[in-house]
């Protein structure tokens, strides 16, 4: 088949429109909305468990013909150049190029395996070979703790006596604190715990921070540490937040603020 000059220009002219009108996927009041629209709205609900099949792009397509229909108006009413709308826009854009920066960054600065198992190594040995199952009483006088544990020795129960405690979270349980490694607590309490033996109490009050405790020992276990697998995408997302921070912490140091 043989082209005349001017039916093969036609043909080029037309041929080297097609990838533009490919680009678009509707013109609206002569505005054109770009196809790459629809690709970022499909990523977008992709991420958050919709499945990209040809009716969803088919529903993202009527809904930004009508965004561009409902902007144009908007326009038209000036609602664009109000400080209000600007102010929005601006926050908006932050938050958009903000998250493309923090994903950048975890991009180019993942976690490693080898920072997991070093963070769960840690937490072991935090968390110790043993598990405690104490009870507390913890008052504002050491007066008043010493009271109590003359009670105690003259043969008071301790979860009569434990609805005294300043402690709201165990006063109403006996003063139980339930099954914890000795990391949970604060260490002069924590070391008062440890030396005692099953059923023991301590002699004298354990002062801390937030008072004088009487303690009592009820029983010692072997810990149960979870294995890697099952903490490791908490230990995971704990390492993110941390590099996230060090990362802004690090460009906050940098910048001039006044």
């Amino acid at each position: 088949m043989t082209f005349k000059p001017a039916r093969l220009l036609v043909a080029l002219l037309a041929a080297a429109a097609l990838p533009v009108m490919a680009q678009n996927i509707a013109v609206v009041n002569g505005k054109a909305i770009p196809s790459s629209r629809v690709e970022t709205m499909a990523k977008q609900m992709a991420s958050q468990g919709q499945k990209d099949t040809p009716e969803l792009r088919a529903m993202i397509k009527e809904e930004l013909i009508n965004r561009e229909i409902l902007m144009q108006e908007a326009d038209k009413q000036g609602l664009s150049n109000s400080t209000d709308v600007k102010n929005q826009l601006d926050i908006a854009r932050q938050a958009i190029v903000i998250r493309a920066l923090i994903g950048d960054f975890l991009k180019k600065n993942p976690v490693s395996d080898a920072e997991i198992k070093a963070e769960y190594d840690k937490f072991k040995a935090q968390a110790g070979d043993k598990e405690y199952l104490a009870r507390h009483i913890l008052v504002e006088k050491e007066e008043d703790a010493k009271s109590i544990i003359a009670k105690l020795k003259g043969g008071a129960k301790f979860e009569e006596l434990a609805k005294q405690s300043k402690d709201p979270g165990s006063a109403a349980n006996g003063g139980s604190l339930d099954w914890a490694s000795p990391s949970a607590f604060v260490k002069p309490f924590s070391d008062a715990m440890v030396a005692l033996s099953k059923g023991g109490l301590t002699d004298t009050p354990v002062k801390t921070q937030f008072g004088y405790h009487v303690i009592k020992l009820e029983d010692v276990r072997a810990a149960k540490v979870p294995s890697i697998e099952e903490v490791k995408p908490q230990i995971a997302e704990s390492l993110q937040q941390k590099k996230l921070q060090a990362f802004q912490q690090n460009l906050r140091t940098k910048a001039s603020v006044k």
